[in-house]
């Protein structure tokens, strides 16, 4: 089973990421050709209807969320391998990042893409929870209540929405 291929007949036959003593150990993804691969991820925070206003204002005192958001997704993406054990460091070829502003929702989706020889859907994924953690530091002021708790700030769905892979 290569990594990432998810059969799950054969999971318990298959556990890539420990040796036969079960130790933890990285997957030799050596011998497997290069592809053209793609992942998108997705993921949703939960805020107050002003803090969204403000962010779409550009109204926050800390600066332009979107931008700075934006910036640590991408930064994300590029270090999964350094936060992800057994992730292996791969060559990112793009990274496109989009936000969505809903009434008290901010969607981010990023999309990465990478040349090589195993998937990129952790950095998606990590860029995804990255960026969405950067608007809940920039906004923090204004979501807290009188307690400094966040009652109405979550982040929520994140998931892979798309991972494609093909010949090169």
């Amino acid at each position: 089973m290569s990594e990432g291929d998810g059969d799950t007949e054969s999971a318990d036959a298959d556990l890539t990421h420990t040796d036969e003593s079960g130790e933890a150990q990285m997957v030799d993804v050596g011998d497997k050709p290069d592809t053209a691969r793609r992942a998108v991820a997705r993921g949703v925070i939960r805020l107050r209807p002003e803090t969204v206003d403000a962010v779409r204002d550009d109204a926050v005192d800390k600066g332009d969320v979107l931008s700075t958001a934006r910036v640590g997704a991408i930064q994300a993406v590029k270090h999964t391998w350094e936060t992800i054990p057994m992730c292996h460091q791969i060559p990112i070829t793009n990274v496109d990042t989009e936000f969505a502003l809903g009434d008290d929702t901010i969607e981010l989706t990023v999309a990465v893409e990478t040349t090589g020889k195993t998937g990129c859907e952790m950095e998606a994924l990590e860029g995804t929870t990255t960026g969405l953690n950067v608007v809940w530091d920039m906004v923090k002021s204004a979501e807290k209540d009188a307690d400094g708790e966040y009652p109405e700030t979550g982040i929520d769905s994140v998931e892979v929405v798309e991972k494609t892979k093909r010949p090169l």
